[in-house]
């Protein structure tokens, strides 16, 4: 059973966590590289089931474990299901039982897991671990990568990129790079990285996350049009691919067909009711007036009351819901509770709202610029540092609020009125 949050409000599990690291790019490994029995890729079978199948072919092969819950984690990270992580987490203890001395691939998947689990100063650990035993693998370069940019490391995360990049050009080493040249303020560039990573990419899921992205990333800078070809380009590699599919109805959304767009959401959210599916629904319906915002509402709150009562990660989408459409006190607690383990500049402009919608402005604006400290030119960062510089009566608010518009001038359909 996937453990999810259904729409109806039912509080289960935290598919969030793994979502954050779908943003950053796909695994290490290549179809190839599973210790697979002859003809299991060419049958067509997944890449859980062939590792599966390894394993029972040689049962007491350290690396055939740790092969499956690789594939076990990645699978959790493409369908969006966190409860496959439970099953990886089994592979790697069947390793480490096997080979706990000189057992690379567990120690990496150790890392993997730990990251979309948002733990990620044990990831970075792992993957200082992972590098140190094989500096020639990329393995752990991109464990340790998706975990410094969760801790706001971006330096240390450039670095182990570039590593990347030296030994295994490919999907996920250009995946990473686009993603810190986009945070760093290089959006041309991020493009050129991003269209390296389809041209490379071995697999339908890794050419659907790269189009994916590249839709984002041309969305992110209002081109529409270029967004929904690739966002289009996204579903015909992976037909039911959750962001190509909230791609396509945040373009409907810009073009006006504002039924066509709900009903692309109502589907999506049915299926994924990720936070942030969620929040684009429900700020799109509270844009245009439609009264029927209950089911999302009902949902982000329940998932909201879920994280605030066992301690988990928290998604930054589910702070800016409580700060925008619930409690901004709660907010501010989930944002300072995530800064603790997440110091990317995500988390700071999630935690800076938070407290702008608080009332604490002054500390606010820390956070909020902190978020703007790599560049990034982020139309939502720009919008709630000049809110915040507004509400201290500070002249470069209306300045970074025009700029937001600038950047996308249809980030007003996913923001909630009444502020700034």
């Amino acid at each position: 059973m996937r453990r999810l949050i259904t729409a109806g409000g039912a509080a289960v599990a935290v598919a969030g966590c793994v979502a954050g690291l779908l943003y950053l790019g796909p695994d290490t490994s290549r179809p190839q590289a599973t210790a697979a029995p002859a003809g299991a890729h060419s049958a067509g079978i997944s890449p859980v089931d062939a590792a599966r199948k390894a394993t029972e072919a040689y049962p007491d092969d350290p690396a055939a474990w740790a092969g499956l819950a690789r594939a076990q984690v990645e699978q959790a990270r493409t369908t969006l299901d966190a409860g496959r992580l439970d099953a990886a987490e089994n592979a790697l203890r069947r390793s480490l039982a096997l080979d706990a001395t000189d057992n690379y691939g567990a120690v990496a998947g150790r890392g993997l897991l730990a990251n979309a689990r948002h733990e990620f100063a044990k990831g970075r650990e792992y993957g200082l671990r992972a590098t140190r035993m094989a500096p020639d693998r990329p393995d752990g370069y991109a464990v340790l990568a998706d975990a410094e940019i969760q801790l706001g490391n971006y330096p240390q995360a450039r670095a182990a990129v570039q590593r990347m990049l030296d030994i295994a050009p490919a999907t996920a080493a250009y995946s990473r790079a686009a993603y810190d040249l986009e945070t760093g303020g290089r959006p041309e560039d991020a493009a050129i990285a991003l269209q390296r990573a389809v041209d490379s990419a071995v697999t339908q899921d890794e050419r659907g996350f790269a189009e994916a992205r590249l839709g984002d990333l041309a969305w992110s800078r209002g081109k529409v049009d270029q967004a929904e070809s690739h966002y289009r380009r996204a579903l015909a590699a992976v037909p039911d691919h959750p962001y190509g599919q909230a791609g396509i109805a945040r373009v409907a959304a810009a073009r006006g067909q504002t039924g066509r767009a709900l009903g692309l959401y109502t589907r999506l959210v049915e299926r994924t009711p990720l936070p942030q599916f969620l929040l684009e629904t429900l700020e799109l319906r509270r844009a245009t007036g439609d009264p029927r915002q209950g089911s999302e509402r009902a949902a982000l709150s329940a998932q909201v009351r879920m994280v605030h009562a066992d301690g988990g990660p928290v998604d930054p989408h589910l702070i800016l819901y409580a700060a925008d459409h619930g409690d901004p006190k709660v907010a501010v607690e989930l944002g300072r509770r995530e800064w603790k383990h997440a110091r990317s500049v995500i988390v700071a402009d999630a935690l800076g709202w938070a407290l702008h919608r608080a009332g604490q402005d002054t500390e606010a604006l820390a956070y909020a610029r902190r978020a703007a400290a790599t560049g990034w030119k982020n139309a939502l960062f720009r919008y709630h540092r000049g809110a915040i510089e507004q509400a201290l009566a500070m002249p470069e608010g209306s300045r970074h609020l025009s700029e937001a518009d600038a950047l996308n001038p249809h980030l007003s359909l996913n923001r909630p009125d009444g502020d700034g």
